[in-house]
């Protein structure tokens, strides 16, 4: 796929930095199926003899599940909360784009957006700007 590259230099924003960001909001929506997907809490400890470390490392896999859940639903939030501060009215616009990799073309035609696509985009790099920011 053909991805235009932005330009986030004025934002103090590297290549490199702004392909990570790219990567983290890749897994949106993975991150969304997987918390729709694990909602089985209650799960039994697993004995298998081994020691553990006392900190970093539990055999409870409830315990460990919650706390994957914790994670991921930190992860969605700041991505969420950052396109809603980046811009209310384009914030689902930004999330297709930047989450579900949707060129502007999809999100004009199909989607209505309700601006043009310079303000879009200025909008897509103030959402990664704060991105920056805020991980």
């Amino acid at each position: 796929m053909n991805k235009r590259q932005l330009r986030l230099e004025q934002y103090g924003i590297s290549r490199k930095r702004y392909k990570e960001l790219c990567g983290f909001c890749e897994q949106y929506p993975d991150w969304k199926l997987e918390l729709q997907n694990q909602t089985t809490t209650i799960k039994c400890k697993q004995i298998d003899g081994m020691p553990y470390p006392p900190v970093g490392h539990t055999s409870d896999p409830t315990a460990a599940l919650a706390i994957r859940r914790t994670k991921i639903e930190d992860n969605i939030k700041l991505i969420e909360k950052t396109a809603n501060d980046a811009d209310p009215t384009l914030k689902n616009y930004i999330i297709k784009s930047v989450c579900y990799e949707q060129p502007f073309w999809y999100i004009r035609d199909i989607m209505q957006i309700p601006c043009s696509e310079h303000s879009f985009y200025d909008s897509r790099r103030y959402f990664f700007y704060l991105l920056d920011q805020r991980k």
